[in-house]
């Protein structure tokens, strides 16, 4: 059997058990009633596992297999060149011109998947966190109901997982000093492309940082895109670390124990605005 009916055959074989385990375990995800919004469906907590590790072995695989089969082997050649099959200088031409394609393809295939998994990684790692943030962009109306809710307001800004960084932009341009944290790199350098090409570089600023390490004291304005599984966490972590002159703003999802000062929008473009002064209020009573 040659080595390269073997590679591809095996290849083949791999491939597929890979495809049958993924859907396996995401079918016990989904029998074990995962809710889908949180995106559980990418990564079943009972696997060993992950999605991250499978494209891994995939990398390494797919290369293992391009190297192991560069082309003719040298034993090969030397043995069809004694029995006189073929004219030795075609057999070594051919050999290395299917050497060369060999690694010509291994380093495009493996450079190419490489930058798939840089650029992939950031956006999956959010489903296998205790509380899964991932990137939903804020719509036209969100931005505009966050807007309505900062009038007549004044000091620093702060957006709670800024993604692409819309709303901080939106509130640089209402002549706030604003702020972004996000975890993921790409998010926040293409947030910095962004702040530039609208000319407010200067008063909207990003920095690759997770929400649980930041100190929120220094911030009059919060602006927090969140999930349900995060909200009471951090509602705690607010009540203990913000001035009683500040606001937080929440969009899609409400604090679980405060009352809102206000409210507007419908739907997913609900936003909810709460006063420090009246939850810290409300938390001093028996």
């Amino acid at each position: 059997m040659s080595i390269e009916y073997f590679s591809v055959k095996h290849f083949s074989c791999w491939t597929l058990e890979l495809i049958v385990e993924f859907y396996i375990c995401n079918l016990n995800c989904i029998e074990q009633n995962y809710p889908l919004k949180s995106m559980s469906l990418f990564v079943n907590k009972n696997c060993k596992k992950t999605p991250l590790s499978w494209i891994s072995d995939l990398v390494l695989h797919i290369s293992f297999l391009l190297a192991l089969n560069p082309g003719t082997p040298p034993e090969t050649l030397k043995e069809e060149r004694q029995s006189g099959c073929v004219p030795p200088t075609s057999l070594e031409g051919n050999s290395l011109k299917k050497s060369n394609w060999g690694f010509l393809f291994t380093g495009i295939v493996g450079g190419t998947l490489v930058v798939v998994y840089a650029v992939a990684t950031p956006f999956i790692t959010p489903a296998f966190r205790r509380i899964c943030l991932p990137f939903v962009p804020a719509t036209a109306k969100q931005i505009e109901n966050v807007v309505k809710m900062l009038r007549c307001r004044r000091g620093p800004l702060v957006d709670v997982g800024s993604g692409d960084g819309r709303i901080v932009i939106a509130a640089a341009k209402e002549g706030f000093t604003a702020v972004g944290y996000e975890l993921n790199p790409w998010l926040v350098w293409y947030s910095r492309y962004c702040a530039r090409r609208e000319g407010v570089q200067a008063s909207a600023r990003f920095y690759i940082s997770d929400l649980w390490k930041v100190t929120f004291s220094q911030y009059s304005n919060v602006v927090v895109f969140g999930v349900p599984q995060m909200m009471l966490q951090l509602e705690k972590k607010l009540e203990l670390e913000l001035e009683d002159e500040a606001r937080v703003i929440a969009c899609r999802f409400p604090f679980p124990h405060w009352t809102p000062a206000q409210v507007t929008g419908e739907g997913i473009d609900t936003v909810w605005a709460y006063d420090a002064s009246s939850f810290r209020r409300s938390k001093k009573r028996p």
